[in-house]
């Protein structure tokens, strides 16, 4: 009886890690990580991590460099609500204003100003 030759198992190279401040790349294993606030950051699947930017460095001194960027940048509530209404909108058809309330925790002025604020914001960046 012919026996199947086991072949060994080529073991998965890990993409490397790439520094937010400097674009330095190194292994996974070396990575500094952490969260910084970010009204534009909305989790796809986890609202309770919405407003929440993951961020990676070489170092811990590249760490808080970019920590203090994003203190310096301001947190815009109405940003992060229209990520959440983003977030609803494109994960199925239309809904309605009641709807997209329960959805987003928001209630309809905050929905209004959300909208306002993206339409503000898209209009700046076309001119």
């Amino acid at each position: 009886m012919w026996k199947r030759r086991k072949h060994a198992r080529r073991s998965a190279a890990l993409a490397p890690e790439l520094c937010d401040l400097c674009a330095r790349t190194f292994p996974p294993g070396e990575a500094v990580r952490g969260y910084v606030a970010d009204s534009s950051a909305v989790h796809p699947a986890d609202p309770l991590h919405d407003g929440l930017r993951r961020v990676t460095a070489c170092c811990e001194a590249h760490l808080e460099e970019v920590r203090a960027v994003y203190r310096r940048r301001p947190f815009v509530q109405e940003e992060l609500w229209a990520g959440k209404i983003g977030r609803v909108l494109g994960s199925g058809p239309p809904v309605a204003m009641t709807d997209l309330a329960c959805r987003t925790g928001l209630d309809e002025p905050d929905i209004r100003r959300a909208i306002a604020w993206h339409n503000e914001h898209h209009r700046h960046l076309s001119a």
